[in-house]
């Protein structure tokens, strides 16, 4: 029987003992900069470290020790690690570190493994994370400027730091844990603040929870234009640059900031990540072969970014400027895939390693076995305009003009904003955002036929029809915060009136909806159940959720696999597996076709349930409970668009979007 990857069978604990992978925590340790031979030490050895990014926030818990063991295995003798602070306090004051979330359990398991993790605290990590992992309550206050020593931003940063810092400090290499070093802040050199102030104030909230001993640091692009605002005396400066460059030249940059002291590379890029709407990087192995080669030719220290991308599930992708947002899968093409198998890459950079220091003794462990299960039919329920009442648990909110997420204390998703035309729209009267105010996409219905959709930065006007009185229906999509540049300060909704023949709109009925705790409650399918006869027919082109199920077959051994979500026909929208929010979909824009699903998330003893919200067009007609299909594939398609433009032009260099 297949043994799960979150527990140790005997044949892998004796493959642990045989090749050394459980290393005992020394009784005490030091782990400091040496100056005067431009290197690391630790327990005063000279020493360097060969790490890859993993974010424990982007691989679901029951996949973490076999995602470390495969970094183990490829020759790293430490990892890096981002932490969220959204992902932990998505709403003010309410801390979760459990599940998925459980810092703590992810830092023992690395320490179990003999993996030094290098943490990147924040409070702002990027990632690629929604709002680079800054909470959105933080925008309640509309002045407030992030990342700067503004008293407002830094009393919810005190009090963040007042959680996390305690909770890091026992794995502190100093206090035999695993943690050898801590960033501060993050490319803060690209920001347009240049807020020294701010930085000595983090600077001295870290050392008074953590100690003097610790190294702390930061990390910028390798110019010396970065490093003059992203670099503080006292935080050790640090530079991240891709491959293909002048190895050399980009390390001379560092020397800028720190004469003296070891070579750090914090973000060596193995790959690149996509938005949507553009095509699939791709970074042949070849080219990170050669550079990582000449890195650790020079002894200087690395990390890759990414080793495993893995998965920005729900709604956790961020977005770049001007306005790209990313997609779900945050694969990298990295050496371990978005699934944590090994690749071609992976072997190549392996390789690479042992010409540098000797390989763990033993196997590789295997990809993870994926399962195709077929096409799955789905029946069309209702629309969202019309199942309002099941998914807005608060209720409507009335206001002369429209609200945003923030306002409405609604940080992700979707939300429904309600009016009625106060004019005869017969001849196509166009609805507009004069100011670009529709943050995402919006989906407009009048009396449930639809109309339009609008676009932040692409469509700010669209013709309606209808009669003075008709409902006027936008579904608004939050579709990522931008998370890089100054562009963070990223609020969702309709931020700025919407005109009518140029008349403004007032008057609104504003619904947060929480599709998320309807999906996990039930509550859609008991609305299929109780209705199903009386529910009005849903055009295809109106948003609306389909429901499904499915059972594991029987007779499979070591079932269920790892599988993934295909749409044939369908346009865009989310999708949740058993309550698991998946994330979003957008095959009719790419690049990504299909959706990782990880198998811990699927039932061999239940019935397994799949909801699908489609927002544009199913490939079902406009019939009610008509039947449309998703397939369950074993491979993934990344690489579907091909015809957008090739976004390579901006690679290894995020400084260069605008701010």
């Amino acid at each position: 029987m297949q043994q799960a990857p979150g527990s140790m069978g005997p044949n892998l604990l004796l493959l642990l003992a045989a090749s050394s992978y459980l290393i005992s925590p020394s009784l005490s340790g030091s782990f400091q900069i040496d100056y005067n031979n431009d290197c690391f030490r630790k327990d005063g050895k000279k020493f360097r470290y060969i790490s890859g990014s993993i974010h424990y926030s982007r691989v679901p818990r029951y996949y973490w020790k076999d995602r470390l063991l495969k970094m183990y295995m490829a020759g790293l003798n430490a990892i890096q690690t981002y932490v969220p602070w959204n992902y932990h306090e998505t709403i003010p004051g309410k801390y979760d570190f459990t599940g998925d979330r459980d810092l703590e359990s992810f830092l023992k398991l690395c320490n179990e493994i003999g993996l030094l993790v290098i943490l990147r605290a924040g409070p702002y990590i990027c990632a690629e994370w929604d709002m680079g992992g800054l909470p959105a309550w933080l925008l309640q206050k509309k002045s407030i400027v992030l990342r700067s020593s503004d008293p407002d931003y830094l009393r919810f940063v005190h009090k963040w730091m007042d959680v996390l810092l305690p909770k890091i400090k026992p794995f502190l290499y100093q206090n035999n844990g695993p943690i050898i070093a801590v960033q501060v802040e993050n490319e803060y050199g690209s920001y347009f603040a240049c807020d020294y102030d701010y930085l000595r104030y983090l600077l001295k909230l870290f050392r008074y929870h953590l100690g003097d001993e610790v190294v702390l640091f930061t990390t910028d692009g390798a110019g010396k234009g970065y490093l003059k605002c992203g670099s503080l005396q006292g935080l050790y400066a640090t530079v991240d640059f891709g491959p293909g460059g002048n190895t050399s030249k980009s390390f001379e940059a560092q020397r800028y900031a720190e004469p003296h002291g070891p070579m750090v590379n914090s973000e060596f890029y193995t790959g690149w990540l996509d938005h949507w709407g553009k095509k699939h990087s791709v970074i042949k192995k070849e080219v990170i072969a050669k550079s990582l080669d000449e890195i650790l030719a020079l002894e200087a220290n690395v990390n890759m970014y990414m080793f495993e991308g893995g998965t920005s599930f729900g709604y956790w992708n961020g977005a770049n400027s001007p306005y790209w947002p990313q997609p779900t899968s945050y694969d990298f093409d990295a050496p371990l895939s978005e699934a944590g198998d090994p690749t071609d890459k992976y072997f190549s950079v392996r390789q690479v390693i042992g010409k540098h220091k000797t390989l763990p003794a033993g196997p590789v462990l295997p990809a993870t076995p994926k399962y195709a299960y077929g096409l799955i039919q789905v029946k069309k329920l209702q629309s969202v305009t019309d199942s309002v009442n099941v998914l807005s648990f608060s209720g409507p909110v009335e206001s002369v003009y429209p609200l945003t997420f923030v306002e409405m204390k609604q940080y992700f998703g979707y939300m429904l904003y309600r009016n009625t035309l106060p004019m005869n729209c017969t001849e196509g009267t166009p609805l507009a955002s004069p100011q670009n105010g529709v943050h995402d996409r919006a989906y407009v219905m009048v009396d449930g036929v639809f109309q339009g959709i609008m676009e932040r930065n692409k469509v700010n006007t669209i013709n309606i029809t209808g009669q003075t009185g008709s409902r006027l229906d936008i579904l608004l999509e939050n579709m990522g915060r931008i998370n890089y540049g100054g562009g963070i300060h990223d609020f969702k909704g309709l931020v700025t009136n919407l005109t009518l023949a140029s008349n403004i709109l007032t008057n609104w009925t504003i619904y947060s909806l929480n599709i998320d705790k309807a999906v996990a409650s039930g509550n859609l399918n008991k609305l299929q159940r109780k209705t199903s006869e009386a529910l009005p027919e849903v055009n295809a082109s109106v948003p609306a959720f389909y429901l499904g199920t499915f059972k594991i077959p029987n007779g499979i051994p070591d079932l269920p696999q790892d599988t993934y979500l295909k749409f044939p026909g369908w346009t865009k929208g989310q999708v949740w597996i058993n309550g698991f929010n998946l994330g979003r979909y957008w095959p009719a824009r790419g690049p990504q076709v299909t959706l990782y699903v990880p198998a811990h998330i699927l039932s061999t003893s239940a019935v397994n349930n799949i909801t699908v919200l489609e927002l544009e067009n199913a490939p079902c007609g406009i019939e009610l409970n008509a039947v449309c299909a998703v397939e369950f594939v074993d491979s993934p398609i990344l690489n579907g668009t091909t015809a957008y433009t090739n976004f390579h032009s901006r690679a290894f260099n995020k400084q260069s979007w605008h701010e």
